[in-house]
C-alpha cells in the first residue's frame, strides 16, 4: 500500500489514481457482498439442485461472454490510455471495437441458440440459456474498458451500484419458492442491460462520441490487435467453466451447487484484488512506455505486500473452513467445507497470476508468452480433469482447478522473470556506459 500512496504523492495525476482506486474499492466490494448475500439465500430457497443448474448455465454462457469481450477490456483499455491525448484516435477505437463486439455478440447468439436445441441437456431449460445470455449482452454494450482507458471509473461504479442493487433486492421480492428459480438470469441480465445502456447514454451525452458502425477492415484491426488476449481468456476459460460442466454431467447438479459455492466464495475473496489491479494497470502501461526499469521495481513492491495480505487470508480461511461455509451458506452446505479449503489457494494464486501475467507480460507487450502459458494450463487441465472428476467427483474438480492454476502462476513467473532479468541487464549495461 506504501507503494500506491508513493504513487499517488509523486505524480501530477495523482487525485486520478485516488479516485479511480476509491470507485473500483467500492465497485468490488459490490461485486463481492451481493454474491455474498444472494448466494445463500438462492441455496435455502432454491435448494442445492436448482442452484447448481443456475451455476451450470453461467459455466455454459461464459464461453459466449468471452467471445463477446475478446479481450477488449485489456486491450481497449490499453489502448485507450496510450492515446489519452488523441481525442480522434479515442473515438475510432471505441467505435471500432463496438463494432466488433456486435458482430460477436449476433454470431454468439446464433450459435449458443443452435448448441441448446441440439443437444438435450441443454434443451430441457432452453429458456434459462435464453434469458443469461441479456446479461452477456448488457456486458457486451458496456465500455468498461473505455472508461478505464480515460480513468473515469466513477461511471462504471455508479451505474453498477445502482442497477445491480436494484435487481440484486427484486431477487430477495420475487424469488420466494423453487418454481421461481428462472426468474434468477432474468434479473440480472435486466441489471446488466440497464447499466450497458445508461453507460452509452453517458458517452453520448458527457463525451460526445456517438456510435458508428466501423468498416470490415477496421473491425478486423481490432480483432487481430486483441487475438492473443482473446485466446488466452478463451484457453482460461476452458478450464475454469468446463470444470464445471463436466461436473455437472459426471455427478449431477447437486454436486455443481456443492463446488460452486465453494469456488465462487473462493473467487469473492480473490477479486479483492481487482481495484489495486485495475486502477494500476493503466497507469503501468504508461510508465512501461516510459521507463521499464521503474515500473517493474514498482511491482516488485506491490507483489510482496500483497502476496503477504493473501497468504494472511488463505491461512485463515483455511483453518476456519467449516465457520464461515455455516455462517455464509448454512449447515446444508457443510459438504462445501472440503471443496472450500481446496479452492481457497484461488486468491493468492490469483493475484501472482495478475502481477506476473497482466502487469508485466501484458504491459511489455509480451502477450504472445501469455497466451503460451494458458495454452499449455488448458492441456494439462483437459489432461487430469476428466479422470479426477469420472473417479472423485467434485473433489476431484477442485483438485484440478488448483492444479492448473499453480501451473498458470509458474508459467507466467518464468517468462516475467525471463524479461525482467532482460530489462536489469540493459539498465545496469546502460549505467556502466
Amino acid at each position: 500500500m506504501k507503494l500506491i500512496f508513493d504513487i499517488f504523492q509523486r505524480y501530477r495525476k495523482h487525485k486520478i489514481l485516488a479516485s479511480n482506486f476509491v470507485y473500483l474499492s467500492v465497485l468490488q466490494f459490490l461485486n463481492v457482498i451481493l454474491p455474498l448475500i444472494t448466494f445463500p439465500y438462492l441455496i435455502r430457497v432454491l435448494g442445492v439442485e436448482y442452484f447448481g443448474l443456475l451455476s451450470f448455465s453461467i459455466a455454459f454462457v461464459t464461453y459466449f461472454q468471452i467471445v463477446t469481450e475478446y479481450g477488449f477490456n485489456s486491450t481497449g483499455t490499453r489502448d485507450i490510455s496510450l492515446a489519452i491525448n488523441n481525442r480522434e484516435r479515442q473515438i475510432l477505437i471505441f467505435n471500432q471495437i463496438m463494432s466488433a463486439k456486435l458482430v460477436l455478440v449476433s454470431i454468439s447468439f446464433v450459435v449458443m441458440m443452435g448448441i441448446v436445441f441440439l443437444f438435450g441437456i441443454f434443451r430441457a431449460y432452453w429458456f434459462i440459456y435464453l434469458f443469461s445470455f441479456g446479461s452477456i449482452l448488457g456486458q457486451a454494450i458496456f465500455p468498461v474498458w473505455f472508461f478505464h482507458g480515460i480513468q473515469k471509473m466513477k461511471y462504471v461504479t455508479y451505474l453498477n451500484l445502482v442497477t445491480k442493487t436494484v435487481f440484486a433486492l427484486a431477487i430477495f421480492v420475487f424469488v420466494t419458492k423453487k418454481s421461481d428459480y428462472y426468474l434468477v438470469p432474468v434479473f440480472n441480465a435486466l441489471g446488466f442491460l440497464s447499466a450497458g445502456v445508461l453507460s452509452l447514454f453517458y458517452i453520448w451525452k458527457d463525451f460526445k462520441i456517438s456510435f458508428k458502425l466501423q468498416s470490415v477492415k477496421g473491425i478486423k484491426e481490432q480483432l487481430n490487435r486483441a487475438k492473443f488476449m482473446f485466446l488466452s481468456e478463451l484457453k482460461i476459460s476452458l478450464f475454469t467453466n468446463t470444470t464445471t460442466l463436466i461436473l455437472g454431467i459426471f455427478a449431477g447438479n447437486q454436486a455443481v451447487g456443492y463446488f460452486s459455492a465453494a469456488e465462487k466464495l473462493a473467487r469473492a475473496i480473490g477479486n479483492l484484488q481487482t481495484p489495486v489491479s485495475n486502477t494500476i494497470f493503466p497507469y503501468l502501461s504508461a510508465e512501461m512506455a516510459l521507463d521499464k526499469l521503474k515500473a517493474i521495481q514498482k511491482i516488485r513492491k506491490i507483489m510482496i505486500v500483497g502476496s503477504i495480505v493473501f497468504s494472511l487470508i488463505v491461512i485463515t480461511c483455511f483453518c476456519f473452513a467449516e465457520q464461515i461455509i455455516s455462517i455464509i451458506y448454512g449447515k446444508e452446505m457443510l459438504p462445501s467445507v472440503l471443496l472450500f479449503r481446496i479452492v481457497i489457494l484461488i486468491p493468492l494464486l490469483s493475484f501472482l497470476d495478475t502481477m506476473f501475467g497482466k502487469q508485466i507480460l501484458l504491459n511489455l507487450g509480451k502477450d504472445i508468452f501469455y497466451f503460451r502459458v494458458i495454452v499449455l494450463a488448458t492441456i494439462l487441465n483437459f489432461a487430469i480433469n476428466f479422470t479426477l472428476t469420472y473417479f472423485y467427483q467434485e473433489i476431484g474438480t477442485a483438485i484440478s482447478l488448483i492444479v492448473t492454476q499453480i501451473f498458470i502462476v509458474l508459467g507466467m513467473w518464468y517468462f516475467a522473470h525471463k524479461e525482467t532479468s532482460l530489462i536489469l541487464r540493459q539498465s545496469k549495461s546502460y549505467g556502466s556506459n
